[in-house]
């Protein structure tokens, strides 16, 4: 069984605050089951978008694990990102928005082996 998206959001900030990093909740989506994106901005005006990995890439022996890939190889203009945020929030209303600020861009999700 998989976390509660509200109980690993919570979790994530929890860490990144334990790193140093200031992250927060952007928007709240369903308590249960709404998916993640993180964005993580690198305070130049630049920002790398973190969106959920394709169910196929998950461990039926790990079900709680949450995997992610970057939406792209390189970080965006900040621009760009906050458009994608929109048109997944416009496909899915329950997803979660968390914002985090780094300069060097230090994420701790846990990345899909592709």
């Amino acid at each position: 069984m998989r976390l509660k998206s509200s109980i690993w959001v919570a979790a994530y900030l929890r860490r990144c605050q334990t790193e140093g990093v200031f992250g927060a909740v952007r928007r709240r989506g369903a308590e249960e089951a709404g998916a993640v994106f993180v964005k993580v901005s690198l305070l130049d005006g630049n920002a790398a978008l973190y969106v959920p990995a394709p169910q196929t890439v998950y461990d039926d022996s790990r079900p709680v694990d949450r995997f992610f890939m970057p939406a792209s190889s390189q970080p965006l203009p900040e621009g760009t990102v906050e458009e994608r945020l929109s048109k997944e929030i416009r496909f899915d209303p329950d997803a979660w928005i968390v914002e985090t600020e780094d300069r060097a861009g230090r994420h701790f999700l846990e990345l899909a082996r592709t």
